[in-house]
């Protein structure tokens, strides 16, 4: 179970394990991230050409204009999603599957309650389950042209002696290094959904297209926040962490989306400090304390979490059937 400290830390963000409702409340708990990539990633719509938008961004001496890469929301929720059910299967026991196919979810599990399911038409649980877990696109620090590269590669042949061959593009590749600040908001979560979100986050390695040789992402959760809104953008968040390199290293905005390489630990820093000065400034959430987060991180190991997600589980599965009875009458 869940001790009474994080329980209490996320009182203004979650609502109680026996408190889940059909009825949205204003109850936001966001984990900050930053996403390093480890290895060359592809994140693509195309299956060739990365995503890439223009941006612009405002400094104190000035503004730019700039094309950064992106890691839309579906690259992130679908990764998380099959780590989150590879996580229950392991750890949980179900009367029936719980998969990413549309027609073979459970909507009664822990995931699916959370991060939700459509109607399947199985006629004892017809019912589609709106997401509680919020995500964004993602957008680099550095410019398209910095952190996105194109490779080809010569067309294989089987002989020993071969004469030239035409080159082929290989899909765009994102360089090892790229940062994406992001955040994953929770809306109306209990304890126990942030603590699996949590562990999902921080035990998620890959994302994008070819992920078992590619994709390699070091998830560093920077902080923990509630209240009563959602927190900054991703777009805010990035283009105030360029800020603060330019104007803390004495560069100019260009120099800092055009840099070969931008230090994480920094950016880490810097992405912290924008979520925490849009706290004290413009929205309505907290910081948790950082003894509290480390205490939960502590609790995603899998003796912890399991004993989590079994006290979950009944009251999700009570949260969807208290559902499909409002939805019959």
């Amino acid at each position: 179970m869940i001790p009474d400290s994080i329980t209490d830390a996320l009182a203004d963000g979650t609502v109680p394990i026996d408190g889940m409702t059909n009825t949205p409340g204003t109850n936001y708990t966001t984990l900050l991230v930053l996403r390093e990539l480890e290895s060359h990633a592809v994140f693509t719509t195309n299956g060739q050409d990365a995503d890439i938008t223009s941006l612009s961004v405002i400094g104190d001496d000035g503004s730019i204009e700039y094309s950064p890469g992106l890691m839309f929301m579906r690259k992130q929720t679908g990764s998380d999603r099959r780590t989150g059910k590879a996580i229950q299967r392991e750890l949980l026991e179900y009367d029936q599957s719980d998969s990413m196919d549309v027609n073979d979810m459970n909507p009664q599990s822990v995931e699916s309650a959370l991060y939700g399911s459509a109607a399947s038409g199985d006629d004892d649980v017809d019912i589609g389950v709106t997401s509680r877990v919020m995500y964004d696109t993602a957008f680099t620090v550095r410019d398209a042209s910095a952190c996105i590269d194109e490779k080809f590669q010569n067309a294989p042949g089987e002989g020993y002696a071969k004469g030239s061959t035409a080159n082929i593009r290989e899909p765009d590749f994102f360089e090892p290094g790229t940062l994406f600040p992001c955040t994953i908001t929770l809306r109306d979560a209990t304890p126990a959904e942030v603590a699996f979100v949590a562990a999902i986050t921080s035990r998620n390695k890959r994302y994008g297209a070819a992920t078992t040789r590619l994709g390699r992402v070091n998830n560093r959760i920077l902080g923990l926040y509630t209240g009563s809104e959602e927190g900054p953008s991703n777009r805010e968040l990035t283009a105030e962490t360029i800020v603060s390199f330019a104007s803390k290293s004495d560069r100019t905005l260009g120099d800092v989306v055009q840099a070969p390489a931008l230090n994480a630990d920094k950016a880490a820093t810097y992405v912290r400090e924008t979520y925490d000065t849009a706290c004290e400034e413009t929205i309505a959430q907290a910081p948790v304390d950082d003894e509290v987060l480390d205490e939960l991180l502590a609790l995603t190991g899998d003796d912890d979490l399991q004993a989590m997600l079994e006290a979950q589980q009944p009251h999700s599965q009570s949260f969807i059937d208290d559902a499909i009875a409002a939805d019959e009458n």
